[in-house]
């Protein structure tokens, strides 16, 4: 990247310079650009079943669903980008920007599972108009939602199983996961969301709260498991915020 694409840009200045490459995909991020990891066959196919359902659902409805290519406007100023999102306002054909942004949903990934479970989280949760936050597993059929409450405070739910569904009443949509996850196979333990007692997983969402890990948990950033102490080893949003 050329050093005029590293410098400190402005939210115009990164759009007129994101236009221009033709190569990866970039959020801006502190008035920098940076590169996202490409997504899996498996991300892929998840997030092709929820644009696909989303948008016979919402067939003649005022929202409508945006691809990984739309930008999202976080009011500190990050502009990011979700594997799918529904939003609700009236956006202009040349904006790059969902207007409105209703729901975002987020495939988690290896290289991406602490980021997007902690500063991205936290982002989507600033954005006045987000009512769904999404975040699912690509390897096991399960997915963390968080629910924006009258109160504006965030609580979250954990689905588990094929016979699950995500119920999302802000647009009259009940999402089966064995339509999420149409069209895949799946390991035979849970790797990306939640594991169950005793599992060890790298990339868990949900630290067991209240107590020390498992002997073999290796869910901290160096794989030591012991970054993270009580009282901060829990989950993920069962606190509203």
């Amino acid at each position: 990247m050329s050093e005029t694409a590293r410098r400190k840009m402005s939210v115009s200045e990164f759009y007129d310079w994101v236009t221009t490459q033709t190569e990866g995909r970039y959020e801006l991020v502190d008035g920098e650009p940076l590169m996202m990891a490409g997504a899996s066959r498996r991300n892929d196919r998840i997030a092709v079943n929820a644009i696909r359902l989303a948008g016979n659902h919402l067939e003649g409805h005022r929202c409508q669903p945006f691809t990984s290519d739309t930008y999202i406007a976080i009011p500190a100023g990050n502009r990011r980008q979700a594997d799918m999102g529904i939003e609700c306002g009236a956006p202009d054909d040349s904006s790059l920007e969902a207007d409105a942004p209703t729901l975002v949903m987020e495939i988690l990934s290896p290289t991406t599972r602490l980021f997007d479970r902690y500063e991205k989280l936290e982002e989507y949760k600033s954005i006045p108009t987000l009512e769904y936050i999404v975040l699912v597993d690509p390897d096991y059929p399960q997915v963390r939602i968080y629910r924006r409450q009258p109160d504006r405070n965030w609580d979250s739910e954990r689905l588990v199983g094929l016979d699950a569904v995500i119920a999302l009443p802000a647009f009259d949509f009940r999402l089966p996961l064995s339509a999420l996850y149409a069209g895949l196979s799946f390991r035979a333990r849970p790797t990306l969301v939640e594991p169950p007692e005793g599992f060890s997983s790298k990339f868990s969402i949900c630290k067991t709260a209240g107590r020390q890990p498992p002997a073999r948990w290796d869910g901290s950033p160096d794989g030591t498991g012991a970054v993270m102490t009580p009282p901060h080893w829990n989950c993920l949003g069962i606190e509203r915020r």
